[in-house]
């Protein structure tokens, strides 16, 4: 916790401001010099990722303090950051019916949207703790070495040194916050394409983690401004709130598919950018009993993250990518923001194509957006009319079956000269001159759990994927 506190001082020598403004980084010689080493020395082929960062989330303290302790709470608020979490020992819940001197041992996946970065498994201690009325602190530091030493567990590729945030609350219900991540890693694992992007600290680091808590403290003050507003606006504000549920629960799902996380999955086919995997679904609550193949791949597209975000919200260039538009454009039948910027919004739409016989239900498509200044996320699938009809009517919302598709887009994060051969003009962030697309989809690909996966399953999966890239790329003409 000293440590974390001495890290977070403003106008520190201990950290370098980044070139874009966005972040600061640790300047390592003088941590060297200010630190002992909290967990042991450093292996060789680990390298160093230290970043820090500041912003003002819509939360107060306590409640903030609340979603760190709690795994479930922490979880939902990060579902872009985290895979599976929990909660292994609980040494001390705190004192004074708050949070202060809580102390616990936790596990948790953190992940990227890609499959070209393995999910880092952490163990950990978190310790929570009050400094003055208005601020408050946690922090985390790994124990994974204890647990080797007992446990036998091996191919640590992560560990976590002391991370955390300083909360202090603001007089208009706001707080300030002050992010430090500190982790050490093997690159080697890292695939190249990542790398600048892992190094920026937009991947785990510590701006990843204040934009994404702004983003969703902001949604979480827009479902609370709507249900307390009242007369005629209160009906939709419930409706409003049963559509955002389920819209969270597709993006969660969408993340744990695209990492592997959560679910027990079994990797079907992998490559360089490329990974199937399957998973039989026994009945679980909103999904069908059947078999489920995730499929996602990584490329790299020569075009500026909100250029590509962009295309793909626009439902007059859908037909390119999306087999549901080739019959018509799709018709906005309803948006729900989730804060100021507007590119932050859930909405339904409907399709021209027709039910391809009488028996097959018409369907909606509920898509989700998030986006923030380390990326953007669009979220997508196909609900039955009648099921949204129970949604939008207020209905429970936690039984209905889906399946998520969607897009993850990042920068490269590549300086101009690394993508001079492009040609690209107009970069901005640092130099930033593409984007790191991520595709990914889950089918249903057979009625029975108890089902084999075929070979022709896995091709019509990695043909739709070959003709969604395509078409994407056809729209933004770029090859």
């Amino acid at each position: 916790m000293d440590e974390l506190m001495k890290l977070a001082q403003l106008d520190s020598p201990l950290w370098y401001r980044s070139l874009d403004g966005s972040g600061e980084s640790l300047n390592l010689d003088e941590y060297t010099k200010t630190f002992p080493p909290c967990i042991g020395v450093k292996p060789n082929h680990f390298v160093t990722e230290a970043t820090r960062a500041t912003g003002t989330v819509i939360i107060n303290s306590l409640a903030l303090m609340e979603a760190l302790m709690d795994v479930n709470q922490w979880t939902e608020m990060f579902p872009w950051n985290i895979g599976r979490a929990s909660t292994l020992d609980v040494i001390s819940s705190g004192m004074a019916g708050n949070r202060n001197g809580a102390l616990q041992v936790m596990q948790a996946e953190f992940q990227v949207l890609s499959p070209m970065v393995p999910v880092r498994q952490v163990k950990f201690i978190r310790y929570c703790k009050q400094h003055g009325q208005d601020m408050w602190a946690v922090v985390d530091v790994s124990v994974d070495a204890i647990f080797h030493g007992i446990r036998g567990n091996t191919n640590l590729n992560c560990r976590r040194l002391p991370s955390g945030c300083i909360v202090q609350n603001m007089p208009n219900g706001c707080s300030k916050v002050t992010w430090v991540e500190h982790t050490e890693y093997d690159e080697n694992v890292i695939h190249n394409l990542y790398q600048p992007l892992l190094r920026s600290g937009l991947a785990f680091g510590a701006q990843k983690w204040v934009a994404n808590l702004q983003r969703q403290c902001e949604l979480f003050a827009t479902i609370r401004s709507s249900m307390a507003s009242s007369g005629d606006n209160s009906a939709l504000s419930a409706n409003n709130k049963s559509i955002v549920m389920l819209a969270q629960r597709m993006t969660r799902s969408f993340c744990t598919g695209v990492c592997a996380t959560v679910h027990k999955w079994e990797v079907v086919q992998s490559s360089d950018n490329t990974k199937l995997m399957m998973r039989k679904s026994m009945g679980n609550p909103g999904e069908p009993p059947r078999v489920i193949m995730s499929a996602t791949t990584t490329v790299w597209m020569p075009v500026l993250p909100h250029h590509l975000l962009e295309f793909l919200q626009n439902e007059k260039m859908r037909s390119h990518w999306d087999v549901l538009s080739q019959d018509g454009p799709m018709q906005q039948m309803l948006q729900i923001p989730k804060g100021q910027d507007p590119g932050n919004s859930i909405c339904l739409l409907s399709t021209s194509a027709p039910a391809s016989s009488a028996n097959q239900s018409s369907v909606l498509i509920l898509q989700d957006t998030c986006t923030d200044t380390s990326g953007s996320l669009i979220v997508h699938a196909a609900v039955e009319t009648t099921s949204m009809n129970i949604v939008v009517n207020s209905g429970d919302s936690s039984s209905i079956a889906i399946l998520p598709s969607g897009f993850a887009i990042v920068p490269d994060c590549y300086s101009d000269s690394n993508r001079s051969e492009n040609g690209n003009e107009g970069h901005r962030g640092g130099g930033r001159s593409g984007s790191l697309l991520t595709v990914g989809f889950q089918i249903l690909v057979n009625n029975l759990p108890a089902a084999k996966l075929t070979m022709e399953s896995v091709d019509t999966v990695k043909s739709l994927i070959a003709r969604t890239l395509q078409g994407i790329k056809s729209g933004l003409q770029c090859s």
